[in-house]
């Protein structure tokens, strides 16, 4: 099916039950992929519980939360379904810190892109092989490069398409949903943490501050992607 035909499928429908209509249309070659943030519970939570055929998959970058695991874990403990997870190329890795050692993304913007795509990136490569549909917990209101997304893409880059079904929740509906329906979530999220990557490069926001400051906080400007959402 076309973009502009799946957009008029979606548009109107809530988000469980959009997940559950794109599904459809994709038997066997949709993925969600999760990082354990509030929004991915949410998501997580309505995939399980709906029973649809969607596979949970999880990049572990090596560089995570102990508190991210935690809830790694309780997730596949209530919904007792498999999430599978890509791991880096340690030889890339190897390489990577061996050169310029275990905190170079702090030295240049370069490197942290660097990072990020050997951490992220390439393992999101593999993930998506023979996918034709991606389900990220993507909102408009994360950053004013998120604002520009659209509900629903297609990423020719990638050639696939993208659908982010809490899309135009607020940061307040998810912490509603996920905890008025008993969703395991991050801790860190009551500790101000927004949005929650790798720990070296995470921090919590103070009141009033953009929601991705917490992001890459040494590096100046608004445009913070990890680049693994980004169209070439």
């Amino acid at each position: 099916m076309e973009l502009n035909g799946l957009k008029d499928i979606l548009k109107n429908l809530p988000a469980d039950e959009a997940i559950k209509k794109i599904s459809s249309f994709f038997p066997g070659k949709i993925v969600f992929t999760t990082s354990f943030g509030i929004e991915d519970q949410a998501i997580t939570h309505m995939i399980c519980t709906s029973g649809v055929d969607v596979e949970i998959i999880t990049l572990d970058t090596g560089r995570l939360f102990p508190e991210t695991y935690h809830v790694f874990n309780e997730t596949i403990k209530k919904y007792n379904k498999q999430i599978k997870v890509y791991f880096p190329d340690y030889r890339d890795v190897e390489k990577m810190v061996s050169e310029k050692g275990p905190f170079s993304f702090y030295y240049s913007v370069d490197n942290r892109k660097e990072c990020c795509r050997i951490r992220k990136s390439v393992p999101l490569a593999r993930a998506l092989e023979g996918k034709e549909c991606w389900i990220s917990g993507i909102r408009a209101e994360q950053s004013e490069t998120r604002k520009e997304m659209e509900q629903l893409e297609y990423d020719k880059s990638k050639g696939l398409y993208k659908f982010y079904p809490l899309f135009n929740w607020s940061f307040e509906e998810v912490k509603q949903y996920v905890k008025g329906n008993n969703v395991p979530y991050n801790v860190l999220h009551d500790r101000g943490y927004v949005s929650i990557g790798c720990q070296p490069c995470t921090r919590a926001i103070e009141p009033g501050e953009d929601f991705r400051a917490g992001r890459w906080w040494w590096e100046k400007g608004n445009q913070k992607e990890c680049g693994i959402h980004l169209k070439q």
